[in-house]
C-alpha cells in the first residue's frame, strides 16, 4: 500500500508514535485534502470490522440495527433549544442542491436524537409500543475547531455507533441506562481495554439529558479519552417532539428515553494502549490475519516446506482461524517485522528441520517462543491465543493501575493529573469543584466512580470536608 518506513518512534514520545503507526500499521491515510477527514486502509477497516462485529453482536441480543437519513430539516434541527446549544457552532450545513438555494436548509447530523425522535413521534402510539430499543452505526460531522486527530477528534465521525430506546417510565429508562454500561463494560473488556466508569458533573452532560454516564480510557500520556456515553435523556426530548404513548388507563404520557454511543475512538484505545514499540498489538478476536505462517525455506527443500506450509494452512483455516501464508521472496526478518507491526497474535514458522520432526516452532507477538507438535496444532494455537490474550489484559490493566493514584491533597492531585488519573473525595458541589480545577489546573471528569482500579470508599471532600465519594481528575483529549 506503500512504501516501508524506518522503526517506528518509541512509543514514550506517544504523539510521533500514534501518528507514525496509523500509516505504517496501514490503519489511517491522513492525506485526504480535508482537515479532520480521513481514509481507512483496507487492514484499518478490517480492525474495525472486526471490533464494531463485537459491538454488533453484543446490541443485537436485545436491540435492532436501522438506518436514519444523514440530513437534518432546520426546523426540526432547531426544535430543542438546550440540545442543538451543544452543537450549534460544530454543525455544518446544507443551502443548495446544485445551484438552487434550498428551502429548508439541512444539518449534516452531528448526531442523530433531530432525525429519530420526529419519527418516533409518529411510531408509538400505545404503551404496548414500547420499549424501542433501535442502533445505528453511521458517520456524523462535526466542524472541530480544536486540533484534529484521526480516530480521536475528527469532522467526519465514520463508526459512530448511537442507540435511541423509549420506555414509558423514568425508571425503565434508568434500568436501560444501566445495561447499556454493562453493554460497553462486556465490550471494552473483550477489547483487554482497562476503562474507568463515571457520572459527569453536571455541567458536563450531554446537552438535553438528565443526566450522563461516560467511560474513559487511559491512554500512554496519561491523558484520558472518552470511549463511549450513555444518556438519561428524561422526558425531555418526548416534550419537544411530541412523543407521547396511551397508557392502560387511556392517558396521553410523556415517553422517556435513553440514548449512547461509541465511535471510532474505540479504536484508538485499543492501538494505543496495547502496542509497542514494533507496532500493533490485537487480540486475536478482532486481529484480521490471526495467525501468519512463515516457510523457513532451505535450498533442495523447497516443494517440502511449501506443500507443509499449504497443509498447515488448510488444518488452521479449517479449524476457523484467520491465517496467512507469507509466500513473499524476502528473509524472515523482513517478515516477522512486517507481521508484527500490523499485530499479529501468532506467528508459525516452519522449516526443513521441523518438518522432519514434526513440530512447528510458534511466536506470539510478545515475542515468546514455544515449539508445537504439528499433531495436535489446531488445540495448542487455541491455547497459545487464549494465553496471549489473558497477558494482554494483565499487561493493560497493570499499566492503568500505575496511572491510577489516589491523592488527598491538592499538590498531590496536580502531580497525579498530570502522569495520569487523580482519584481524590469530591462532594458533588460546583463551588468546591472550580478550587480544584483552580488549584490543580485540571477538570473533574467524574464521580460515582465504577471501577476494579478504584477504592469506592467515602471520604471528606478536599475543599470543604464534607462527606463525599471518589472523584477523579485528569487531562482530557
Amino acid at each position: 500500500m506503500h512504501d516501508e518506513s524506518g522503526p517506528l518512534p518509541p512509543k514514550c514520545d506517544f504523539s510521533a508514535w500514534y501518528n507514525d503507526i496509523l500509516w505504517q500499521a496501514e490503519i489511517m491515510d491522513v492525506r485526504y485534502p480535508v482537515k479532520g477527514i480521513y481514509v481507512w486502509y483496507p487492514h484499518g477497516f478490517a480492525i474495525r470490522k472486526g471490533t464494531y462485529a463485537i459491538l454488533r453482536e453484543l446490541l443485537d441480543r436485545d436491540h435492532e440495527e436501522t438506518l436514519f437519513p444523514l440530513l437534518i430539516p432546520e426546523h426540526e434541527f432547531m426544535k430543542e433549544a438546550e440540545h442543538i446549544k451543544g452543537f450549534e457552532e460544530e454543525v455544518y450545513w446544507v443551502t443548495h442542491g446544485g445551484l438552487t438555494k434550498l428551502d429548508v436548509p439541512l444539518a449534516l447530523r452531528p448526531t442523530s436524537e433531530t432525525a429519530i425522535y420526529p419519527m418516533y413521534s409518529l411510531w408509538v402510539r400505545s404503551h404496548a409500543d414500547l420499549p424501542i430499543k433501535l442502533y445505528q452505526i453511521v458517520n456524523t460531522f462535526r466542524y472541530e475547531t480544536k486540533h484534529t486527530r484521526p480516530l480521536i477528534r475528527l469532522r467526519e465521525i465514520t463508526s459512530f455507533k448511537e442507540a435511541h430506546t423509549v420506555h414509558t417510565t423514568w425508571d425503565e429508562a434508568e434500568h436501560q441506562v444501566e445495561d447499556a454500561v454493562s453493554l460497553y463494560s462486556k465490550f471494552y473488556e473483550r477489547l483487554c481495554v482497562p476503562v474507568i466508569i463515571s457520572r459527569r458533573p453536571e455541567w458536563d452532560k450531554f446537552p438535553g439529558a438528565d443526566y450522563t454516564i461516560a467511560t474513559d480510557a487511559i491512554m500512554p500520556d496519561g491523558k484520558t479519552l472518552q470511549v463511549g456515553t450513555v444518556h438519561h435523556l428524561g422526558d425531555n426530548f418526548s416534550k419537544t417532539f411530541d412523543l407521547t404513548y396511551e397508557d392502560p388507563e387511556g392517558i396521553q404520557q410523556f415517553a422517556h428515553q435513553t440514548c449512547y454511543g461509541i465511535s471510532e475512538r474505540c479504536i484508538a484505545a485499543l492501538i494505543s494502549i496495547h502496542g509497542d514499540d514494533r507496532g500493533l498489538v490485537l487480540p486475536p478476536e478482532i486481529a484480521p490475519t490471526q495467525i501468519v505462517i512463515v516457510p523457513i525455506i532451505k535450498k533442495g527443500r523447497e516443494t517440502d516446506v511449501q506443500n507443509a506450509a499449504d497443509e498447515l494452512e488448510d488444518t488452521l483455516r479449517c479449524a476457523g482461524f484467520r491465517v496467512t501464508t507469507d509466500t513473499r521472496n524476502l528473509r524472515p526478518g523482513a517478515k516477522y517485522y512486517y507481521w508484527e507491526m500490523r499485530g499479529v497474535p501468532l506467528r508459525l514458522e516452519i522449516g526443513p528441520r521441523d518438518i522432519d520432526n514434526g513440530v512447528v516452532m510458534a511466536a506470539t507477538r510478545f515475542g515468546e517462543k514455544t515449539q508445537i507438535s504439528r499433531n495436535i496444532v489446531v488445540e495448542e494455537t487455541i491455547d497459545l491465543l487464549e494465553t496471549f490474550r489473558l497477558e494482554m489484559k494483565q499487561r493493560a490493566e497493570a499499566r492503568a493501575m500505575e496511572q491510577i493514584v489516589q491523592v488527598s491533597t491538592m499538590q498531590e492531585a496536580k502531580d497525579a493529573a498530570d502522569m495520569g488519573v487523580a482519584v481524590l473525595h469530591w462532594c458533588g458541589d460546583e463551588t468546591c469543584a472550580e478550587i480544584i480545577e483552580k488549584e490543580t489546573g485540571v477538570s473533574v471528569l467524574g464521580y460515582e466512580v465504577r471501577s476494579a482500579y478504584i477504592d469506592e470508599k467515602e471520604g471528606r471532600c478536599l475543599v470543604c470536608g464534607k462527606k463525599a465519594r471518589p472523584a477523579i481528575i485528569s487531562r482530557t483529549y
